[in-house]
């Protein structure tokens, strides 16, 4: 099976969204990646819930909510109510990240436990068992267009080593300089989906992108 494809609208014409977003759905992506930034966790400030509510009328690709926020518990019940599939949180982010997973949970959406490219796997794994999805940066949060940090492989394969040892079933996504040399190592490594910014939307053919990804991940 191959890599799911979750393109990051961070790097789509705004202008265009709701074209962009039809181009990478009919080519098969899976999951529409939304990073949520606050200006404090990250510098850049980005999408509010309505982007979510917006979106999820116009398609229906997996609502792929990423919280780069400041205390995101804060934010869960918005961007809920607004239509997230899935809803992730950083380990850095938050001194309750039992209570922020138990509070997606609750509202029966798909929670996601994220962690930075110098952050170790150990310190996610007692709640491994809440979550369906873990992230893992593969480059430093808060700007597309970065280079694909190799170091964040192992971890990878330290979650998908983890996940088989327990009996665990969560997906483990890669996000940052993914392209369809760095998608490869990630999913020979055991990642399950990939997030791509600028590698789909800074071409020509959006589409031809998502299915280069899924053809080198067979």
């Amino acid at each position: 099976m191959s890599i799911k494809v979750a393109p990051s609208i961070l790097a789509a014409d705004y202008l265009n969204l709701e074209r962009d977003v039809a181009l990478v759905e009919a080519a098969g992506a899976e999951y529409l990646h939304i990073d949520v930034m606050d200006g404090m966790f990250v510098p850049s400030i980005s999408y509010g819930p309505n982007w979510v509510k917006a979106l999820k009328k116009t398609s229906k690709m997996v609502m792929d909510v990423h919280l780069m926020v400041e205390q995101p518990e804060r934010y869960i019940d918005v961007f809920a109510e607004a239509g997230a599939d899935i809803i992730g949180v950083h380990y850095e982010a938050t001194q309750h990240l039992h209570r922020a997973l138990q509070m997606i949970n609750n509202h029966g959406v798909k929670a996601e436990v994220v962690i930075n490219p110098a952050t170790p796997v150990s310190v996610i794994e007692p709640v491994l068992h809440m979550v369906g999805q873990v992230l893992v940066m593969t480059v430093n949060p808060g700007f597309g267009g970065q280079k694909f940090l190799p170091e964040t492989v192992d971890k990878i394969a330290q979650l998908a080593a983890y996940k088989t040892e327990h009996g665990l079933d969560f997906d483990i996504e890669i996000d940052g300089g993914a392209n369809d040399e760095t998608t490869v190592l990630a999913y020979q490594a055991g990642a399950t989906v990939a997030v791509a910014g600028s590698y789909v939307f800074d071409q020509v053919d959006p589409a031809a992108k998502v299915a280069r990804l899924k053809a080198v991940t067979k």
